[in-house]
């Protein structure tokens, strides 16, 4: 008989339970973890790994339609976009099973099917119409989120897509119309438009990718129309009205003023919502605040012994927050020693559009509103030799800082590989460093990450380039 007893057991397999439920097993504690459908959750299979390797086929695609200012000719290059799908779906498979792997290597034990909390101590899966129940000291649920829908446009998978339907499409749509200017919309939004799709953005609130600093969301929009996506801030649907062949949007803007415009697909990217539903929720103390289950800095519910991690908690809805919340959660179970809560603001976010943008801290809007003297700082690509020899010379890096303290309050970037640039503030962060020792860090030329210096420079009226 199959064991039915754990330390841990951990309910979904996303970025945020995976992770939980391996490090549970390097700490000693007998673990499981349950999965409805896809080992890695929707990151993996439907969410950032997937809408990458889309993403990556436009990056080459948009550098074959310049490659005559590199000097490279190059002739009549298409896209095959059932290929592009195919190798999207493979990396993703390769992963999912690379998850698999680690399982088994860390002595996880995988129960597929749908978990529910059954009482105290308990999980009750149900796989195949058989429902088994398993018992642990401590269950983490991390069952994720899903795609905000909106009354009356709801996906139909054909004309209305969620992210779903978008990372699979069977056509390139001549006109697109993506509801939502967050970074799944805009990512979604810079793929199809490098295909050549004519792209429409309706965004509600008065600027683009409204959650980054206003400066980049300023030269991201500019750069969005510089590519030919027509923008529509403040603007909300208020109909989709689907005909046999094309989807009819009815707009408002900001002054009440309605308009219509007629395309081929829609995508709903308007934010998510927990995955509270049907997980034996009720009749236990857990709280639930607008689909989200409430915890406090170690994760913990107001239910003894029964955590939460990840997107199901709230923003940032992100999966290294779900990755690194699953660890503290696990430490702080297993008993080790300074384990440090998650501090939100040292979390980087990045959004894979093109140009790329990321960001970790407190916008300039945010950091005025604490009060303090602030010390920022500007540098432009067009200032970088690197960025110009790429070919790259759009872009910005931005930095904020605490006049009195020095302390790096948030740092904010738009251009060329700034996803992977942004983790060098982050860790600037972390170990609480002020603008002395950034100034005093020698960086490497002739190389982006220069820029990063620059602004820093700058805040403090020290800059060399510009």
């Amino acid at each position: 008989m199959a064991d039915t007893k754990f330390d841990v057991i951990v309910v979904g397999s996303g970025p945020g339970g995976y992770v939980a439920a391996i490090r549970a097993a390097q700490l000693g504690l007998k673990s499981a973890i349950v999965e409805r459908e896809h080992l890695g959750g929707i990151c993996l299979n439907w969410g950032c790994i997937p809408t990458k390797a889309l993403l990556r086929t436009a990056d080459i695609y948009r550098n074959i339609q310049h490659a005559a200012g590199y000097g490279i000719k190059v002739d009549q290059a298409s896209v095959d976009l059932e290929a592009t799908v195919k190798r999207s779906r493979q990396v993703a498979a390769q992963l999912s099973g690379g998850v698999s792997g680690l399982l088994k290597k860390n002595k996880v034990t995988v129960l597929m099917g749908k978990g529910r909390l059954a009482g105290s101590k308990t999980v009750e899966v149900e796989a195949d119409g058989k429902k088994t129940a398993y018992s642990a000291d401590h269950i983490i649920l991390a069952t994720g989120a899903r795609a905000r829908t909106l009354p009356g446009m709801e996906p139909d998978g054909k004309f209305i897509w969620s992210y779903k339907e978008a990372l699979v499409p069977d056509t390139t749509p001549k006109r697109l119309l993506v509801v939502g200017s967050g970074a799944i919309g805009i990512e979604f939004a810079s793929f199809f438009n490098a295909l050549g799709s004519e792209v429409t953005v309706v965004e509600v609130m008065e600027r683009v990718l409204p959650v980054e600093d206003a400066d980049i969301s300023a030269l991201a929009e500019k750069s969005f129309k510089k590519q030919g996506m027509k923008i529509l801030k403040g603007t909300t649907v208020t109909e989709l009205k689907k005909s046999a062949s094309e989807v009819t949007a009815t707009f408002k803007d900001s002054k009440d003023k309605t308009s219509t415009a007629s395309f081929d697909r829609v995508i709903m990217a308007v934010g998510i919502v927990g995955n509270v539903e049907d997980i034996g929720l009720e009749g236990t103390k857990i709280k639930v605040d607008r689909t989200h289950i409430e915890v406090d800095e170690y994760s913990r519910t107001g239910e003894p012994g029964v955590y939460a991690i990840g997107d199901l908690t709230g923003p940032p809805w992100l999966a290294h927050k779900a990755s690194h919340e699953g660890v503290i959660c696990v430490e702080k179970i297993a008993g080790l020693k300074d384990v440090h809560p998650l501090e939100p603001k040292n979390i980087p976010g990045c959004t894979y559009c093109h140009p790329q943008v990321a960001s970790v801290g407190l916008t300039e809007e945010e950091a005025k509103k604490t009060g303090k003297e602030l010390k920022v700082g500007k540098f432009p690509f067009i200032g970088n030799g690197k960025a110009i020899a790429l070919g790259e010379p759009e872009g910005l890096i931005k930095t904020i800082f605490d006049a009195k303290t020095g302390e790096l309050l948030g740092a904010h970037m738009i251009g060329a590989e700034v996803t992977e640039l942004i983790q060098g503030y982050g860790i600037a962060k972390t170990l609480e460093t002020t603008e002395v020792e950034l100034m005093h860090t020698v960086f490497p030329h002739p190389t982006l990450s220069e820029m990063m210096h620059e602004s820093v420079l700058d805040a403090y009226g020290k800059v060399i380039h510009i």
